[in-house]
């Protein structure tokens, strides 16, 4: 039986330079990464390739000797040009010169009666090669899925709530029969549900609205009710010792082209967003995509900040650099790297601020302003301030403040009791926006998932 839940905590950040609904005329990047650093808890890496091999789309690159089963294979064709090393030879990235002719690995290719007769074992290791696993992650921790795990239920969020999100079902137009054969082979992976949720004052889409298989439910309130986090938490909480599996709308349809077509497909559409954007577009490309074609010539300034990704939970990126593993935008915004002298104190119409004593006639803009914000955090970091606001744009039953202090003093009973469990990053990035001691709590949440984990 489907489930309607309204939330009404939350914080919508309206910034100026969504992306149109339109594909840009653009040549593909020459180049195209795959990072490790992108796979949370990928402690031990290991290289399957050197440089001036040559690779097809869906040749294996790495594998995480934690799960030597996992393969991490290449987006695209090509020659691999360079393995860039960091401090202690960490590896950072992989880079491989794209053939102008993509050519594909070939994995066993499925007619749509066939996904029934698969059972699980047999679903799995096609995964496991193909290179689709790791769009599966594990809550908690956040991390690549467990393959000898069976979780409680799989999370599908449908809807994106970050700031200048991508539209996910016009992402995936055309995609109905790949998504619903990527739910029917997550469904051999779990006794349980798959829930598919959507966004209550919007259309859903025929991609989304005609899958079988799964409970429909449907979410309405600000961000970060699009967070599958925050989906879980209304739907089925994770307690200590469970398991569930959360998966983009993309990393579904991927999954149903492998059994399908036979081939590892990491094309994807990509939003190139922000103020800072001369024409906010989408670009059709690959997983891995140097942005360099996607930004030349159509940013307005020189001192801006690129991110892969949204700005919440993005990471900051060069003009040349890559599009992380999950991510399915770039947005570009003004850096903040300038001094303001009483800037905290000054009244403005032109600053979101969620306390209204910063940026005094903000809240008088209404919900539909757009604004130009930049990076900077007017502010540094300072002494823990307990003002209660977290759990006023978190609609989850959390005390987030005791819970951030349980984590800094390392007392693992309060973190589990205060529910580690249930978030990750992007669920408390709103708590580090209207911080206002400048702490960086996804980070510090990240510290305490990893004491957690390794306890």
């Amino acid at each position: 039986m489907s489930k309607i839940v309204k939330l009404k905590k939350g914080f919508d950040i309206n910034l100026a330079g969504k992306a149109e609904k339109r594909i840009a005329d653009s040549p593909q990047p020459e180049t195209f990464a795959i990072k490790p650093p992108n796979f949370i808890g990928m402690a031990r890496p290991k290289l399957l390739v050197a440089e001036g091999d040559n690779v097809k789309a869906g040749t294996p690159v790495l594998y995480n000797k934690m799960q030597e089963h996992v393969m991490y294979c290449a987006p695209v064709s090509g020659e691999v040009v360079e393995i860039k090393r960091g401090a202690k030879r960490k590896i950072l990235e992989i880079k491989i010169l794209a053939d102008k002719e993509m050519e594909y690995e070939a994995f066993p290719a499925h007619n749509v009666s066939d996904l029934a007769n698969l059972n699980r074992d047999q679903a799995q290791e096609i995964m496991l090669k193909g290179g689709v696993w790791p769009n599966i992650l594990q809550r908690p921790y956040g991390i690549v899925a467990n393959e000898n795990d069976t979780p409680k239920a799989i999370f599908v969020s449908t809807f994106d709530t970050h700031p200048l999100a991508m539209d996910n079902a016009y992402a995936l137009k055309g995609d109905d029969s790949n998504f619903q054969a990527g739910i029917d082979i997550l469904k051999k992976f779990t006794n349980g549900k798959i829930h598919l949720n959507h966004d209550l004052n919007g259309e859903v889409s025929s991609v989304f609205g005609n899958v079988q298989n799964v409970q429909h439910n449907k979410f309405s309130g600000p961000h970060p009710v699009g967070n599958v986090g925050v989906q879980i938490h209304h739907l089925d909480p994770i307690n200590k010792g469970e398991v569930a599996w959360t998966i983009s709308p993309f990393g579904v349809a991927q999954i149903g082209k492998l059994f399908l077509t036979g081939k590892h497909d990491a094309s994807k559409l990509v939003a190139l967003a922000g103020s800072e954007v001369e024409n906010p577009q989408h670009y059709k490309t690959y997983t891995g995509a140097c942005i360099n074609k996607m930004v030349d010539g159509n940013v307005k300034g020189d001192n801006v900040r690129y991110v892969s990704g949204n700005v919440l939970t993005g990471e900051k990126v060069e003009s040349d650099g890559y599009l992380n593993y999950y991510d399915n935008m770039v947005t570009v915004i003004p850096e903040g790297d300038y001094e303001e002298a009483f800037g905290w104190i000054l009244p403005t119409s032109k600053r979101l601020s969620f306390h209204r004593a910063f940026g005094l006639m903000s809240f008088m803009n209404g919900a539909n302003k757009e604004y130009v914000l930049d990076t900077n955090q007017r502010g540094e970091k300072r002494a823990f301030v307990m003002t209660g606001a977290f759990e006023k744009v978190v609609p989850m039953d959390i005390y987030f403040d005791y819970l951030f202090k349980a984590i800094l003093s390392e007392d693992f009973d309060n973190m589990e009791a205060l529910g580690i469990y249930e978030v990750v990053e992007e669920d408390i990035a709103l708590c580090e926006f209207i911080d206002v001691s400048k702490h960086d709590l996804q980070d510090i949440l990240r510290e305490g998932l990893n004491l957690i984990q390794t306890s």
